[in-house]
């Protein structure tokens, strides 16, 4: 069934940095805590990628008692949730998704995003979509306790190879 998937991902700082975000190594004196690399931006997409193909979220595939995805790259399991569309009969259009946070300043390393998230979906960077938002002081990015990210994924049906 092919159709648009939201997910949202949400982490807090701690321990030192670096952070991982869109697949791309950032600079910044505090990390992000969870079970992988804790990279938002990808939590977000794969879970926008499964909730389009009607496959459940990223806590159901990729628990967090699995000792295999401690600290793993968020881009393998990223690439993992792309490799369950072709059973399903889909194929990933594109991806939007908007990071929030208030530091580190991350404008600078939108386009490796973009490069870098084009590549493990295997789409073209037009259409992959990177925002970067703060929340101006408010909630929990705004008191700098954290980074979150919101992405929205677009599935079609494969087309089918039939013999001429």
């Amino acid at each position: 069934m092919p159709g648009v998937g939201l997910g949202v991902d949400v982490h807090r700082y701690g321990g030192a940095g670096p952070i991982w975000i869109g697949g791309v190594e950032i600079p910044s004196e505090q990390g992000l805590v969870g079970h992988s690399d804790a990279d938002v931006l990808c939590h977000a997409i794969a879970d926008a990628i499964l909730g389009a193909a009607g496959l459940g979220d990223l806590g159901e595939h990729f628990p967090s008692e699995d000792e295999r995805w401690r600290g793993a790259a968020s881009t393998a399991i990223l690439s993992q949730v792309v490799a369950m569309l072709a059973p399903e009969g889909l194929v990933l259009q594109g991806v939007d998704g908007t990071v929030i946070a208030e530091a580190p300043r991350l404008a600078p390393h939108r386009r490796a995003m973009v490069q870098a998230l084009a590549e493990v979906l295997e789409l073209p960077e037009g259409a992959v979509s990177v925002k970067l938002k703060s929340s101006d002081g408010l909630g929990l990015t705004g008191r700098r306790e954290g980074v979150a990210a919101l992405a929205i994924a677009t599935l079609a049906a494969a087309k089918s190879q039939s013999a001429p």
